[in-house]
């Protein structure tokens, strides 16, 4: 099973990266400045260190990544109230109207070749997906 998934997952994953280029009227963020987008988008407020513990990442890098976010006008960095030396981050409207753009683009994508699939794959994806996720979050544990 384990080798099923790591060949099948970048298969799926260069599929969807593949179906948005040249259909996005922005450039395409690299990978880790999208991972620090999409999690700063899911927990508003957060600060560099929880994101870069989140995400599995040094500080250090997520306050680059962050610098240059910023500059695109993506990320908004705010100095917390108590403690001066810890920034807040929030994504800004511009943000958010991206992601929403890229993510109606994949799922418009993800559902045209699901109506593909005969009712049996379609029961056998749905039953999975719990399994997904908790394969997702014990693949981000760092004590594995």
């Amino acid at each position: 099973m384990a080798e099923g998934l790591a060949g099948c997952l970048p298969v799926l994953d260069r599929a969807v990266k593949a179906h948005l280029e040249g259909r996005l009227p922005f450039p395409r963020l690299p990978e880790r400045q999208l991972a620090l987008l999409q999690h700063v988008a899911g927990h508003d407020g957060v600060t560099v260190q929880s994101a870069a513990d989140a995400l599995g990442m040094i500080p250090n890098n997520v306050s680059a990544l962050v610098t240059r976010l910023t500059t695109a006008g993506l990320l908004e960095r705010r100095q917390d109230e108590a403690d001066k030396r810890v920034a807040h981050l929030r994504v800004t409207t511009e943000a958010r109207r991206r992601i929403a753009e890229v993510d109606g683009l994949v799922t418009r994508r993800i559902s045209a070749a699901l109506h593909t699939l005969t009712e049996g794959e379609l029961g056998a994806l749905g039953s999975a997906l719990g399994a997904l996720v908790a394969l997702g979050e014990a693949l981000r544990d760092r004590a594995l």
